[in-house]
């Protein structure tokens, strides 16, 4: 059977299962809504939070990062590893005893403050506009090469499948769906990394593939990926070229950032008790630990099979999956010296004695140009892997979007419904009608997130890390604080969160998306002026330090807040069911 064929087969199943779900347990009340009547088990929890947790940027762009970046990549598996263990051991169980359903509503609530919750539902809704960006363009991406339509329609279908089991379902609908996204996006990731890792060392563990040796020789395939590498005029594979304040900025970024994103945070009020909450973190940690753990030798043997498949080899000769590829302008070979045949390698670098000896064989400089996110969807093509696991790989991917994708809608839903209509707006309105105001809110942000997507503002794990950014410097501050400084007052935590987006903000846009220096085009020449040598993706960390100042500044020459609100911040540190022990 084709690739095609099996494409629609597979996808097909695990799109009607999605939807057959969503129907089954749609919600009926604001509660189901919201958060599922808070009625899940710890481990299906555990299952949804892990396929929420494990967007596109983890199924397709981590892998692809790792691959071209080597030890650099790393940074992305510390910072959002660490950041769930953060947010399971330091807030999660918090939150589910304050029992609010949104981080906005705590926000509110802990701050005493409409206003504090207007700052907070702003910077929930910016920090998830900007990740749903990410899985709208995986959805795109993966729609236009294995269905074979344009990017823009696949962004489209995928929009309209979000739709339906988001507003129809809400949080129960969403969990349930995610349940099944997990099986089918694990099952997906690991099976091609099994196969690839028996072909290549012969070793059915990928993680002890990676280090082990290439079948029939006595190298092992690290040393052999070193060498590929630098025989390309790139850096040792397993070294790093960033700096180390950079790798510490970004890993601490994407930690505390995942302790901020609130469509992670809500999945724990899904559940009936703080115990469950604990519980459903332990779960989600170990499946999430799969495939982070898999991800670094998926990128080892993709990099490896690229290399030896395409550098300086006949173009007319390439495989199938080659010029497939290239129908989608997200791999491009320009034959710059006429040879006929692919010179990858790097032209960039510093080394003028590489860049010589490339020039006295007649090469013009790289003629390949690859989009990172490519690299876990072709691995298995490049492997020459059957094609239904090809098409496996496919709805993987879709399942890792699409899960993360409803999340977040059912966020900026709970944003727009409940946090400002019912809380600020009308507070009298019916049950009725705020489910029918947060489904509208859902399709409302349906609809520009398809915008997003059909507009990506860069390659998906690169927008997912300034969403992460952005959650550092706005929510993190305010969550933490309002858990364990019960001082700390609405003033201080408002400024704190103005001036820390804004902050943020403001180095994206121009050392990002170069706004205030000419355009995309001038970034890369904006490197060298990277604030203490800090990259966008991990300027999180210094805005959030900023925040926590500003926070701390304007506390102390402002009210400190009512005593019910200190003795409220008291009661959610005490454990259930201690009782006299705790005085």
């Amino acid at each position: 059977m084709d690739l095609q064929t099996w494409t629609y087969i597979i996808v097909g199943i695990t799109f009607a299962l999605y939807i057959g779900i969503a129907i089954w347990s749609r919600a009926g009340s604001t509660k189901e809504f919201y958060v599922a009547g808070g009625e899940i088990s710890p481990l299906a929890n555990g299952m949804a939070t892990a396929a929420d947790w494990m967007s596109a940027a983890s199924f397709i762009s981590m892998a692809g990062i790792i691959s071209f970046d080597g030890y650099d990549g790393a940074v992305y598996l510390m910072g959002w590893t660490g950041g769930y263990v953060l947010l399971a051991l330091l807030l999660a169980p918090y939150l589910r005893k304050f029992g609010k359903f949104t981080v906005p509503d705590f926000i509110g609530e802990r701050y005493y403050s409409n206003t504090a919750r207007t700052v907070a539902v702003i910077c929930a809704l910016v920090v998830s506009f900007t990740y749903v960006a990410g899985q709208m363009r995986g959805v795109g991406l993966v729609f236009s090469k294995f269905l074979e339509v344009d990017i823009n329609t696949g962004v489209i279908i995928g929009m309209i499948i979000v739709l339906f089991y988001a507003t129809l379902g809400g949080m129960k609908g969403i969990t349930y769906t995610q349940v099944a996204q997990y099986c089918v996006l694990i099952f997906a990731f690991m099976v091609p990394a099994i196969f690839i890792s028996i072909q290549m060392t012969g070793n059915p563990v990928p993680q002890l593939g990676m280090g082990g040796k290439v079948l029939g020789t006595d190298t092992y395939l690290l040393d052999k990926l070193n060498g590929l590498s630098t025989d390309l005029g790139f850096s040792v594979y397993t070294n790093g070229t960033k700096s180390m304040v950079d790798v510490f900025a970004i890993t601490l970024a994407l930690m505390v950032g995942t302790a901020g994103l609130p469509h992670v945070i809500v999945r724990f009020f899904t559940v009936k008790r703080v115990k469950d909450a604990r519980k459903s973190a332990g779960y989600a940690l170990v499946l999430i630990a799969i495939l982070y753990t898999t991800a670094p030798a998926i990128a080892v043997f993709a990099k490896t099979n690229l290399i030896e498949t395409v550098n300086g080899k006949e173009y007319s000769s390439m495989p199938a999956w080659f010029t497939k590829w290239e129908t989608t302008g997200l791999l491009e070979f320009e034959d710059k010296n006429g040879d006929g045949k692919i010179q990858y390698y790097n032209d960039n670098s510093k080394d003028a004695a590489f860049l010589a000896s490339q020039e006295a064989k007649g090469n013009k400089g790289s003629e390949l140009t690859i989009d990172k996110d490519i690299m876990v969807l072709a691995n298995p093509e490049i492997a020459d892997l059957p094609n239904w696991v090809i098409a496996l790989v496919a709805a993987g991917a879709l399942a890792a979007a699409l899960s993360t994708a409803a999340g977040l809608l059912l966020v900026i839903s709970a944003s727009v419904s409940h946090d400002i209509i019912k809380k600020m707006i009308n507070p009298n309105i019916s049950e009725k009608n705020e489910l029918w105001a947060a489904r509208g809110a859902a399709a409302v942000a349906v609809i520009i997130a398809g915008y997003f997507g059909i507009n990506p503002p860069g390659f998906v794990a690169a927008v997912v890390a300034l969403a992460f950014g952005l959650a550092a410097a706005s929510l993190f501050p305010a969550i933490i604080l309002g858990i364990f400084d019960k001082k700390m007052n609405k003033e201080g935590a408002i400024a704190g969160m103005i001036t820390g987006l804004l902050l943020m903000l403001f180095y994206m846009l121009k050392f990002k998306f170069g706004l205030f220096d000419g355009g995309k085009d001038a970034v890369a020449g904006l490197k060298e002026s990277w604030w203490f040598g800090i990259s966008p993706e991990g300027f999180g960390t210094i805005a959030m330090i900023v925040n926590f100042a500003v926070a701390f500044a304007v506390k102390s020459f402002t009210p400190a807040p009512p005593q019910d609100v200190q003795d409220i911040v008291e009661h959610i540190r005490i454990p259930s069911g201690a009782g006299e022990a705790t005085h």
